[in-house]
């Protein structure tokens, strides 16, 4: 079993090694299995799933548990059975099979589209019918309600036979020369078809009518690609009741949606071979395209690579297993490939064994395929004078480039470029002198605004980092890196001022602190102007007589705070004297106020007032006016007075008011005293 990775996703090729011929007794194969380790490593999923010289379609049963493939030579079809891994039967043919449809659930139902314009029917004994259509057909369908037949190919007539009355029916005449492919949409069973012209015809089969044209060839013509020729349409598939993709001659893929002329998005291969199949995975959202090279797996939004595959050999037809992981290929091999890929989905209930083994797998990793390949592209080919190889055996393409054994590699690059090692000890040469340059000190560039500051997280920066070394931390990000702080470095607005109180208060060593700063920015701004490569320690003093520092300022910190808030006292006591002596010299001058428009002066006690109920709530005033009473009489300073009133009640609100007092009195009435319950010896106690 190989295992391959692109965009880490891990491919298992389950069918890779060694098979064992067919002539061989069983005791033979014991033996070669014991001396062969490849042999014995193999996994034989299903047992002889192969064909004598190659297979062209391989297809599976809708309730899952029949493999059915086809092939030559001699023409013939093989049914496995998944449940036995195993073959359940085969069945030799007269000519070779175009294509084959399974009708029913297991394989009771098949139909055959045969080269020689035959059309073979086989039930779960065998052979049951064969007929013959007018023309080499190339591809059918089967609509199931209407139980007929759709035969395309070397004509413009698409036939229709159907299987309830055992006859041909009217045929549907198009405007194409030939017919390539076709699909029946399984949701409102549209009935389209793909043309020789480049064109996709869709018909009603209710009607009988083309009801819409899709000129496939003109929109997969893009700026990227390169066409030769007319291309055609050589692969068709629905999905849902809406989506279409459109596979072409020339090797590119087109999404469609039905309500929509113009293509979703336009997929090349790059390759120029015609598109063989194409398949959709759902839970993932991806298109599985295959031409006769490679199989690529792409999302279907926004055409994305997934993964891709390249088998040895080339390839006719692909299966996607449903509701799993698992991928059939039928190729110019005996051998039918079988992929397992678990990004894609669990394996079947049939090998459910198969994601114990990748588990497994995984914890142990091996090498890859490509690990003695080197990938190069077509500029390195030509830097290497390899051009020439483009096309050959030496060479796979793949992707933007192409695989080369790496052997090959190396040969090349020493007779292209002999002096190779003279540049690679140069290299060295530099990052060694770049490693001592960077252990020098550097010169420190400080920004125009807050320079102390950005002098005290540099250091800050640089404590932190020794610290974090000793404890194998990670560094944090410096403010002065980061973009969000930039503008506090840069606008004189942020400008920190070193002069207020709350900067004094909160930094009672400032002073102190401060003249060490301002002396390293003396000696920077110095050695900037002379422009020096190098410099020496900015405090120019040696480690220990910093330490003596670092102690003298522990002692001297109490003296410091005393000092600063005698300051600070001084200062507010100037303060206060000079705003006694602006009062004393200021006048008092008498102040008009001017009364608004609709508004009347009563005096100033009332519009204190209203100002105070102005600032309450609504709900805080009715609540007070409540309290004042019905009534409320105010007087103002020119004689004049002011009534607020409440309006009277409605008959309604009385009404209920009486009525809820007589309740009351009558609830009164009924009321029966509760004091015969007491004994008369002793209050308090209860009646036993």
């Amino acid at each position: 079993m190989q295992v391959s990775s692109l965009n880490e996703v891990k491919i298992y090729s389950l069918s890779a090694g060694r098979s064992l011929p067919e002539w061989l007794s069983d005791r033979k194969k014991r033996a070669l299995q014991k001396k062969d380790v490849d042999i014995r490593r193999r996994i034989e999923l299903i047992q002889d799933f192969e064909m004598p010289t190659i297979s062209t379609k391989i297809k599976v049963s809708r309730d899952g548990q029949y493999i059915m493939a086809v092939g030559t030579y001699k023409p013939r079809v093989r049914c496995f059975d998944t449940y036995q891994l195993s073959q359940k039967f085969e069945r030799c043919l007269d000519s070779e099979v175009v294509t084959f449809e399974i009708l029913s659930d297991d394989y009771s139902k098949i139909v055959f589209l045969e080269c020689g314009r035959f059309v073979e029917f086989h039930s779960q004994h065998g052979h049951y019918y064969k007929t013959r259509i007018p023309k080499f057909g190339r591809d059918f369908s089967y609509h199931y309600p209407s139980c007929d037949l759709y035969f395309v190919g070397a004509s413009s007539e698409v036939y229709r036979l159907n299987l309830e009355q055992g006859r041909f029916l009217n045929s549907l005449q198009t405007e194409a020369s030939e017919s390539n492919v076709c699909d029946i949409n399984p949701v409102h069973f549209l009935f389209a078809m793909g043309t020789a012209e480049g064109k996709v015809e869709c018909w009603d089969p209710r009607t009988r009518n083309r009801v819409g044209l899709l000129d496939c060839a003109l929109s997969s013509v893009t700026a990227d690609t390169e066409i030769e020729g007319l291309p055609s349409i050589s692969a068709l598939k629905f999905d849902g009741a809406l989506n279409m993709a459109v596979g072409t001659s020339t090797g590119q893929v087109l999404l469609y949606d039905l309500r929509s002329s113009n293509p979703l998005i336009v997929k090349d291969h790059h390759y120029g071979l015609p598109i063989k199949s194409i398949e959709f995975q759902h839970q993932l959202d991806l298109i599985i395209s295959a031409d006769s090279r490679i199989i690529k797996m792409w999302n279907k939004d926004t055409g994305k690579i997934f993964t891709s595959m390249e088998p040895e050999h080339d390839i006719n037809d692909v299966c996607l297993y449903p509701n799993s992981g698992m991928l059939m290929t039928a190729n110019e091999a005996p051998k039918m490939n079988i992929y397992y890929i678990p990004v894609l989905g669990p394996a079947p209930k049939w090998c459910s064994f198969l994601d114990n083994l990748t588990e497994e797998l995984e914890e142990n990793p091996e090498s890859t395929v490509y690990d003695d390949y080197k990938f190069v592209t077509r500029k390195d080919l030509e830097n290497l004078g390899l051009a020439h190889l483009i096309g050959s055996s030496l060479l796979r393409a793949y992707m933007h480039g192409f695989f080369m054994d790496i052997r090959l590699y190396h040969k090349a690059k020493m007779m292209a470029n002999p002096f190779a090692y003279e540049e690679y000890r140069r290299e060295k040469i530099r990052q060694k002198i770049e490693e001592t340059r960077a252990q020098r000190v550097q010169l420190k560039k400080l920004p125009k605004v807050n320079k102390e500051l950005a002098l005290k997280l540099i250091e800050e920066e640089g404590e932190e980092q020794q610290f974090s070394k000793k404890r194998k931390q990670k560094n944090l990000p410096s403010l002065l890196k980061d973009d969000r702080f930039k503008v506090m470095f840069e606008n004189p607005d942020f400008q920190v001022d070193e002069q207020s109180e709350e900067f004094r208060l909160l930094n009672p060593l400032v002073s102190k602190i401060s003249e060490k700063r301002k002396r390293k920015l003396k000696i920077l701004e110095e050695l900037e102007a002379q422009g020096q490569e190098e410099e020496e320690e900015p405090e120019g003093k040696a480690s220990d007589a910093e330490s003596s520092e670092s102690s003298d300022d522990e002692k001297g910190w109490v003296e410091e705070v005393r000092k600063q808030r005698k300051l600070l006292r001084q200062e507010e006591k100037l303060k206060r004297q000079e705003r006694l002596k602006e009062d004393q010299q200021t006048l008092l001058k008498p102040q008009f106020f001017e009364i608004k428009e609709g508004e009347e002066f009563r005096s100033f006690k009332d519009s204190a007032k209203k100002q105070k109920l102005m600032k309450k709530t609504l709900e805080d005033r009715l609540k007070l006016e409540e309290k004042l009473g019905t009534l409320n009489v105010s007087d103002t300073t020119v004689g004049s007075k002011q009534a607020t009133f409440k309006l009277k009640k409605s008959e309604q609100q009385r009404k209920q008011q009486e009525a809820e007092k007589r309740h009351r009195q009558e609830r009164k009435t009924l009321r029966r005293s509760a004091s015969h319950l007491k004994s008369r010896r002793g209050r308090g106690r209860l009646f036993h």
